[in-house]
């Protein structure tokens, strides 16, 4: 593989421009700033709310200096929250291009828009002449997600990622697991393979706030679609979900924007801490895909068994489709057809290898398919999470 060093060590698959919104009123202008570029690497990524939130703040201060990210335009509308100043400044402290525009000082919509495509026109300049070095597969953080379910997702898609996952375990890449609200039932499974009993207690605590969170809510991680296709009970969702985990020891859990400090297996918990206060934990599964990007994933792999078209800003997004007849409809927009393992055309460990060869293909620049569709979806909302203790990442050194 080949990536792009960044001053932090580590190192990123793409050397894509972000144009960041700071607030929703400065969506169009960031949108509108990109436009022209948007074939040559310019994604655009944002926080709609105008008052500040820690979360929304870190998150964005991972993505923006993501390693997969060479240089960050920030667009702000001006009488916002958000500190502009401070994420300007981080993206700066990483070596990478930044700017700022503040639509209300530099004259409005047009002038903010000029502004900003003079500075990407003249940044994409000196980003292809970033050099490419050699790249390991221990230095891959690759992210996980089922999106679309149905009833082949947990027979096929996500126990082949699972094998995906243990192959790029064992040759020294860090996974990263998600979605708790999905996993509730599976807690115990998870602590018996925790490196750690105290980590094991974190899993079950994690899980169970989910299970809490949920149930004040009234509402279960399931959808009509996930019912149409076939899953009856959160129960059977979740042992869909557990399948992507693959077999491998479970390393640390972390929360998002938290990264692997090694490689291994880590659980990452989404689902926010203490009471209430924002809604579902994750409005679509893009949020999910940015949280695990935001914990330094270069790439993110995507079962579906509905059909799920979506990518992502930053990362791509390798989607594997778990359904034959899903993957007969859409076939450009999917990867890998995990569906032949129904069919009786390829094993588990088959399709496993062909995801694990794909994520370093990818990795030598080959394109997804939502690479190609120009999917580049993205959505960050408010949430608030307390930090890990030690216990999470009791491999750390």
């Amino acid at each position: 593989m080949r990536g792009y060093l960044r001053s932090d060590g580590r190192k990123g698959i793409r050397n894509v421009i972000v144009v960041a919104y700071l607030v929703e009123c400065a969506h169009h202008v960031a949108r509108e700033i990109a436009l022209p570029f948007r074939r040559d690497g310019v994604h655009v990524i944002g926080f709609p709310g105008c008052f500040p939130n820690d979360y929304a703040d870190d998150m964005m201060r991972r993505l923006c200096t993501h390693p997969n990210v060479g240089g960050a335009m920030l667009v702000s509308l001006g009488c916002e929250s958000f500190d502009r100043s401070g994420l300007l400044a981080h993206v700066q402290a990483s070596d990478r291009p930044a700017h700022l525009a503040v639509i209300q000082e530099v004259g409005g919509t047009a002038r903010a828009i000029a502004e900003g495509q003079a500075w990407i026109e003249a940044t994409l300049k000196d980003l292809r002449e970033t050099p490419a070095v050699d790249m390991g597969v221990d230095e891959l953080v690759v992210g996980t997600i089922c999106g679309g379910s149905d009833a082949t997702s947990g027979l096929t898609a996500n126990p082949a990622m699972g094998r995906a996952f243990d192959l790029l375990i064992a040759d020294g890449g860090a996974g990263i697991f998600e979605e708790t609200g999905e996993l509730i039932g599976c807690e115990h499974y998870m602590a018996d393979r925790a490196v750690t009993p105290a980590l094991a207690d974190e899993i079950i605590r994690c899980v169970g706030k989910a299970g809490d969170y949920y149930q004040t809510m009234g509402h279960a991680s399931i959808s009509p679609g996930n019912a149409d296709g076939g899953l009856t009970t959160i129960e059977e969702k979740s042992m869909g979900a557990y399948a992507k985990s693959g077999s491998s020891p479970i390393s640390g859990l972390l929360k998002p924007g938290d990264r692997p400090p090694a490689g291994g297996l880590y659980l990452l918990d989404m689902v926010p801490d203490g009471e209430p206060r924002f809604g579902y934990p994750s409005m679509n599964d893009n949020q999910e895909v940015a949280e695990l990007i935001a914990c330094g994933a270069q790439v993110v792999l995507f079962s579906t068994g509905r059909g799920s078209v979506v990518g992502s800003a930053i990362s791509p997004v390798i989607k594997v489709c778990a359904n034959p007849d899903t993957y007969r409809r859409m076939a450009d927009d999917m990867d890998v057809d995990a569906g032949r393992i129904l069919d009786g055309e390829a094993s588990l460990d088959e399709v496993g290898r062909e995801i694990y060869d794909l994520i370093q293909a990818v990795g030598r620049g080959g394109q997804t398919c939502s690479e190609a569709l120009g999917h580049q979806e993205f959505i960050l909302t408010y949430k608030s999470f307390e930090p890990i203790g030690p216990s999470c990442l009791p491999l750390a050194s």
